[in-house]
């Protein structure tokens, strides 16, 4: 049955009981599947709940991923020393038109398979937790599926898919399911990374990905817990466009932990956290403010001026730094190759929109999907 579900989604074939015909007819398919010229093809139904209960139930899927990775490592096609990181939108099996305001939530009479799943992730932080935000839309069908217009077009309900690309010969070392939201995607980069390293003792020495993963938490964990490079763009809205000094304008002294303004002036900080907990405040003296002929491009509202700088600054430092080297660019031009054909491609050419959600519904299970966006 695994071998079917791989004939399904590698040719796109969504229908179950139209893939139990075409295993019946087709040689190839039935070689395949091994079951000869006389091998009797697994009824739709039993297909259907073999594939909702005993499979879904288990590990099952990723054992058999973990396999043809482990193979894959066998033949030394896994480098192991630098990973990319992406994500892919596989559009659900949901219809657009007939969701329901995310304020209102789920009508009391639902109930169903795809509920019972929602509830089941309600507190899992790839999921239901990844976020306190209400989504816009939620869907009867499969509440799991979050509401997103993050293709700039006509908003859907959609799943992400998180990859994990060894960039030496393009091999996913890991997938994970999660919700269509910027939060789990990250936390799904982390749970990869941590599983590659416990399972198959693979611990990269540098890490490939777009500022989606470039937040000052994520960069932190990255480099301070795991010693890993990032080769990611830093997420930074720091700069100004209103003529205002921006924080970069104000250089840092490591040896003496303060800013220099522009004027040459000290700020000083007491080391108390603010906001999220992870931001400490550098404030310059008001009498410096006062009598300084840069206040009005520095300060023109406040008595003085204040610097936040995050915990986590170093790590952003040094991500700077790899980008300034070129060293980014060299690997920003590895990640589109590792991760162009497991993302836009694969959800399009070979039809995973409604079937792929069917199995990543699930956290605890890859979609069989991967098999085929591993290069030939």
């Amino acid at each position: 049955m695994i071998r079917m579900l791989l004939i399904g989604y590698c040719f796109g074939i969504r229908s179950e009981r139209r893939l139990c015909d075409e295993v019946h007819l087709n040689l190839a398919y039935r070689w395949f599947c091994r079951l000869g010229l006389d091998g009797t093809v697994p009824d739709h139904s039993t297909f259907s709940k073999n594939r909702h209960g005993r499979f879904r139930q288990s590990d099952l899927f990723r054992r058999v991923f973990e396999s043809v990775l482990r193979r894959c490592i066998t033949e030394r096609l896994v480098g192991g020393e630098g990973f990319a990181v992406d994500a892919s939108l596989i559009k659900a099996d949901a219809n657009r038109q007939r969701g329901i305001e995310g304020d209102k939530g789920l009508p009391p009479e639902a109930a169903g398979r795809a509920i019972d799943e929602h509830l089941a992730v309600l507190d899992d932080a790839a999921f239901g937790a990844a976020t306190e935000v209400t989504p816009k839309f939620v869907s009867p069908s499969d509440p799991a599926a979050r509401w997103t217009g993050a293709h700039g077009g006509q908003a859907f309900f959609a799943y992400s898919t998180n990859y994990l690309v060894d960039v030496e010969n393009a091999i996913i070392v890991d997938v994970e399911a999660t919700t269509a939201i910027r939060q789990a995607e990250v936390l799904a980069a982390k749970r990869m990374i941590e599983r590659s390293l416990k399972r198959f003792d693979l611990y990269p020495s540098r890490l490939l990905g777009d500022s989606g993963y470039g937040s000052a938490e994520m960069l932190g964990w990255l480099v301070y817990e795991h010693g890993i490079e990032p080769h990611v763009t830093v997420f930074d809205k720091s700069a100004r466009t209103d003529g205002i000094f921006s924080r970069e304008d104000f250089t840092y002294d490591h040896a003496s932990d303060v800013y220099h303004c522009p004027d040459g002036k000290i700020l000083t900080t007491t080391g108390a956290l603010v906001n999220d907990g992870a931001t400490m405040l550098y404030l310059a003296s008001k009498r410096d403010c006062d009598r300084c002929a840069l206040k009005s491009q520095c300060c023109p509202k406040q008595a003085s001026r204040r610097v936040p700088r995050s915990i986590y600054e170093g790590a952003r430092d040094m991500a700077r730094q790899i980008a300034r080297r070129g060293a980014l660019r060299v690997g920003s031009a590895k990640r589109p190759r590792c991760c162009s054909r497991t993302s836009s491609s694969s959800s399009t050419v070979y039809g995973y929109e409604a079937q792929t959600v069917r199995v990543t519904s699930s956290p605890s299970q890859p979609p069989l999907r991967t098999f085929a966006t591993w290069p030939s």
